[in-house]
């Protein structure tokens, strides 16, 4: 590679008159071995524009119509919560009308209680992303760490059973869990518990797969120097494996909390009582009625329903990419 500035000729590089090549950035001398005077501004012969738009200039301009392409909706959204008009169609003019009636009203609807739907999702979600990463992890770990009879028939049917989705066991879910609410009240039908279950049921095979990958990149001799000291397998997996795998935790608790907070079939069909619900069961009633829609507070409750994962999101981000990446090779 030749270094910025330098121009290329044949496959050689060449330096700007005056100048040598072998010469550090920053600590250019001229030819003769004499320092450039002290002070003296050394200006690089600048690419020309052909050039630096066919090299790098048009990722640039890519990024650029992907940025407005994907800040659109989310501008159009926030627009219309602060339009008091009720329609998405007097939105159009973004930020035409700003009015905060919205916001007020979405909180003063007591048949529609969005306080109770904020607070259930958040309960819902992270009881459900703390399960999810512990069941998976446990799971995780043994597949990785120990040797049994049928392990690897259990991870090909925990593959094979992620490719139905849940959608097709709704008839077998809701039977069920009305079933469990004739025996156990507390878990079953219409209880944020029974749905924290059933989410945990669901996402338990495709994050253990996940997680199994990443436990993989862990070195072996590090149990085996921890047995020698005599640690048994929940010492070692609680104080030594969870805290050299906390990204991929991090990365599967972000992405169960995101899912329940954005599912709605399983919520909609267990949950019954409105002050039981999520906000993506309780927001579809602000649009479900074809006399009484209101997308201007159905905007409002969106926006402030994605500050949460926004902020997780961002708080996270550093170990998103390393946990997503770091177990699909070996």
């Amino acid at each position: 590679m030749t270094q910025p500035g330098l121009q290329t000729s044949g496959g050689v590089a060449s330096t700007p008159e005056g100048f040598d090549a072998d010469t550090p950035r920053g600590a250019r001398r001229l030819r003769g071995g004499a320092p450039a005077p002290a002070g003296d501004v050394v200006h690089l012969p600048r690419r020309p524009f052909g050039k630096y738009f066919r090299e790098t200039g048009w990722r640039h301009l890519i990024g650029v119509a992907m940025l407005i392409f994907a800040a659109f909706p989310l501008l159009y959204v926030l627009s219309a919560s602060l339009n008091p008009g009720g329609t998405l169609m007097t939105a159009n003019t973004l930020f035409s009308t700003i009015d905060l009636g919205s916001y007020v009203e979405l909180f003063n609807r007591p048949q529609q209680p969005y306080a109770a739907w904020f607070g259930n999702t958040l309960f819902i979600g992270l009881a459900s992303a703390a399960g999810t990463v512990l069941l998976g992890a446990l799971a995780a770990y043994s597949f990785s760490r120990m040797r049994f009879t049928g392990r690897r028939v259990g991870l090909i049917t925990l593959l094979l059973v992620q490719m139905f989705p849940q959608l097709l066991a709704m008839v077998a879910i809701f039977l069920l869990m009305s079933g469990i609410a004739e025996i156990f009240p507390a878990i079953g039908l219409n209880t944020q518990i029974g749905l924290i279950m059933v989410y945990l049921g669901g996402a338990l095979g495709v994050n253990t797969y996940l997680m199994y990958g990443f436990f993989n990149t862990v070195p072996s001799s590090i149990d085996e120097a921890a047995k020698l000291d005599g640690a048994g397998h929940a010492r070692i997996f609680f104080t030594i494996i969870l805290r050299l795998v906390a990204p991929i935790l991090a990365v599967v608790g972000l992405l169960s909390f995101l899912g329940t907070m954005s599912e709605f079939v399983i919520a909609s069909v267990i949950l019954i009582d409105p002050e039981k619900q999520t906000l993506a069961v309780g927001l579809y009633q602000f649009i479900s009625q074809e006399t009484s829609s209101n997308w201007s507070v159905f905007a409002a409750g969106a926006v402030l329903a994605a500050i949460i994962p926004v902020a997780l999101f961002l708080a996270l981000q550093r170990f998103i990419v390393g946990g997503l990446t770091a177990g699909s090779v070996k």
